[in-house]
């Protein structure tokens, strides 16, 4: 069976469907890589099909050849969630099944913005964006799953870094989803963390319904580790330390083990009670996140606001 550098006995992925978001970068590119190497076919989702091509191109450069899986472009935009679920739709016009959805994409530490709707940069493409995409494509999902020999999963990357956030925290109002912790010393990087947050207890609620459906599908949340991909080298690069991540990040093509691993290891299905709604370490550790994290009263708070957020949008 093959092998990617921890990763033991990874399975043959032929027949298999798998969209990546992001995937024309960092690890998100390098997740895609080692799929489509496994012969999966991968929809790379991003917003700019030039890079999405230019991304292809460096793919099949790379090795990706005769004999492995191909790649895709999906055009998806995370910052309105109306264009992310209209992504999903067309997915579901072209494909069949579904086997894993990687939910990658994310800014990081970006200055206080807000999409057309008002919302946060950060919350909208972080969490609102990936969401709808995730919800719209559910019943693809459950329906793949339901299919003789079908292993579905969704794998929800996050960052250690959501521990960061403390105190009183609340979803119960758009306010509590657009908090801009300008009053903290380094607010983008709250903002992130706080989006991230968001993404454990995404994942933590939606293994709940999943669950509630009988669908076997695995939902994990997954921390890449430190890893020197560009978004970290500009958040090092506010403090003038853009040297600091090259020199000790993990590379991106190792930072994406841990993404592979949840998606496609053999070892959480054969596990599933462990793995269902877990929150990992590199490589493949379970771990606990924070204790607001592991709050079901917050991720449902979470889910019914951003629903009530997404009906007034009209999405």
């Amino acid at each position: 069976m093959p092998t990617i550098g921890p990763l033991k006995d990874l399975p043959d992925l032929k027949g298999k469907v798998i969209i990546v978001t992001g995937g024309n970068t960092g690890i998100g590119f390098a997740t895609v890589q080692h799929l489509a190497r496994l012969g999966a076919k991968v929809y790379l989702a991003a917003r700019n099909e030039g890079r999405a091509t230019a991304a292809t191109s460096r793919l099949q450069a790379e090795g990706l050849g005769p004999g492995n899986g191909e790649v895709l472009w999906l055009k998806l935009d995370l910052s309105d969630p109306r264009v992310a679920k209209q992504g999903a739709e067309d997915f579901m016009k072209s494909e069949g099944r579904l086997d894993v959805l990687v939910n990658n994409a994310a800014v990081a530490i970006v200055p206080l913005a807000k999409s057309q709707d008002g919302i946060t940069d950060s919350m909208m493409v972080n969490h609102i964006g990936p969401f709808v995409f995730t919800q719209t494509l559910l019943p693809l999902l459950i329906q793949t799953a339901s299919q003789p020999g079908a292993d579905v999963r969704i794998v929800n990357l996050t960052a250690a870094g959501h521990l960061m956030i403390k105190g009183d925290i609340h979803f119960l109002t758009l306010d509590d989803l657009n908090k801009d912790f300008e009053d903290t010393f380094f607010p983008r990087m709250s903002r992130y963390a706080y989006s991230k947050l968001a993404n454990v207890l995404f994942t933590r609620e939606l293994q709940k319904r999943v669950d509630a459906t009988g669908a076997p599908i695995i939902v994990t949340s997954v921390h890449p580790g430190f890893i020197g991909t560009e978004s970290h080298i500009n958040i090092w690069k506010s403090f003038h330390m853009g040297w600091f991540p090259n020199l000790l990040g993990t590379p991106p093509s190792e930072g994406a083990y841990n993404s592979v691993f949840a998606a496609v290891s053999p070892v959480v299905r054969s596990k599933p009670a462990e793995f269902r709604g877990a929150y990992l370490m590199p490589v493949g550790k379970i771990s606990n996140p924070s204790k607001l994290a592991q709050s079901d009263e917050l991720a449902k708070e979470l889910w019914d606001t951003t629903e009530r957020v997404l009906k007034h949008l009209g999405v």
